[in-house]
């Protein structure tokens, strides 16, 4: 054999070697050409298809991607996501009289519920004058009050667009009240007590809200505007005892027309939300006249400025909790445009709990207890909702 001879079987050696150890370790080989043919695939069987050893893993190509890893690939870092334009407000359990979120869109809801309220009132009469303190000169009369409120309503809410409402309330009223009435300077220890009850519809009430932003992050704020009409059965239009100059029949209604515009907000912190508003209703004056003999004249009752606040905590997806408090400063009323001395400014306060629970996908049950903490509020208050959207 010659040199060259020997040279040339080495580097055939050589290059078996090297193609040898190259298809060992799992070097690629190139793909055949496009217009090969392949062998189809065989359909798969539920099992996974083992890997071949030193066969690497297909990286995703475009199709393979999913939309929540496309939108937050191009998601700008440093940026809280987007909402979409129709975004609304979490919901919350309502305790106070407006709901917290608007209607959707071409959507009803129907909302029956039923209030009780307890008021009770103690007020002590001076008929004399004290000639040294602990003496006094005349009686004192004690009188307390006592009245129950079982008020059932319907309301009625639709939405005419995402961030639009209209709302009616059409309530039914039943009041009882007890005057218990003792002067204590007289012999005898014996108690007038005098019952009046009355029961009929009270004031309608309608009106629109609408929601002022969309924002991303912040809070929401809604505009609404309410007005009350006195279909009730009012206080002029109910006979009074001479003897005891009280009514014989409670009234429904306030007698008065009344407007009222109000501003809410919600600021959703996850887990919490949190809610609060503003509002004035102007109660219109009107001439009364002549009523059981008396000339009244013209009556302006005075107007209301209320604000609330509150929490909101959500339980789980059925269950929300909230707290909040509520107070509304009543004013002056005058009679023939005076005010009276013994007229004073009225305040009340009200501490409120609530829950709500989603009994189906289009059905809510609310319940919230309210507590008096001022002396011309109700001392307990509760308030069962039912809305269902159609």
């Amino acid at each position: 054999m010659t040199a060259n001879s020997f040279r040339v079987l080495t580097c055939v050696c050589v290059a078996t070697s090297l193609l040898t150890a190259a298809t060992a370790h799992g070097d690629p080989t190139p793909a055949p050409p496009a217009s090969e043919t392949t062998p189809a695939k065989e359909p798969p069987t539920g099992k996974p298809t083992p890997k071949k050893s030193g066969q690497k893993e297909s990286q995703p190509t475009q199709e393979q991607v999913t939309p929540k890893e496309k939108s937050a690939a191009t998601q700008p870092v440093g940026r809280p996501p987007e909402q979409s334009p129709e975004a609304k407000p979490p919901e919350i359990a309502p305790i106070f009289e407006q709901p917290g979120i608007l209607t959707p869109r071409r959507t009803l809801v129907l909302e029956p519920s039923f209030q009780y309220s307890l008021s009770s009132t103690r007020r002590i009469a001076l008929i004399g004058y004290t000639y040294i303190p602990a003496i006094t000169i005349g009686f004192i009369d004690v009188r307390s009050v006592t009245r129950h409120t079982y008020v059932t309503a319907l309301a009625a809410r639709y939405g005419l667009t995402n961030r639009l409402e209209v709302e009616a309330r059409v309530p039914y009223i039943y009041q009882s009240e007890t005057s218990t009435t003792r002067p204590f300077t007289q012999q005898n220890d014996r108690e007038d007590v005098f019952d009046a009850e009355g029961n009929g519809i009270g004031d309608v009430e309608f009106g629109l809200r609408y929601q002022l932003n969309q924002p991303s992050t912040g809070p929401y704020f809604t505009a609404s505007l309410r007005a009350k009409a006195p279909t009730g059965k009012n206080g002029f239009e109910v006979p009074i005892d001479p003897a005891t100059n009280l009514q014989t029949e409670l009234p429904r209604g306030s007698g008065f027309w009344a407007v009222q515009g109000g501003l809410t907000a919600l600021f959703p912190s996850d887990p919490a939300v949190f809610f609060g508003g503003v509002s004035y209703t102007w109660n219109i004056e009107r001439n009364v006249g002549v009523v059981n003999g008396r000339d009244f004249g013209t009556i302006d009752p005075g107007d209301v400025v209320e604000f609330n606040f509150g929490m909101g905590l959500a339980i789980n997806e059925k269950a929300s909790f909230s707290i909040g408090y509520d107070h509304s400063i009543i004013g002056k009323t005058r009679i023939n445009n005076q005010f009276f001395a013994d007229i004073q400014n009225t305040y009340v306060g009200t501490l409120l709990f609530g829950y709500s629970y989603k009994l189906f996908e289009n059905t809510n049950i609310n319940l919230s207890l309210g507590v008096g903490v001022t002396e011309a509020a109700p001392d307990v208050q509760l308030t069962l909702r039912v809305p269902v959207s159609f």
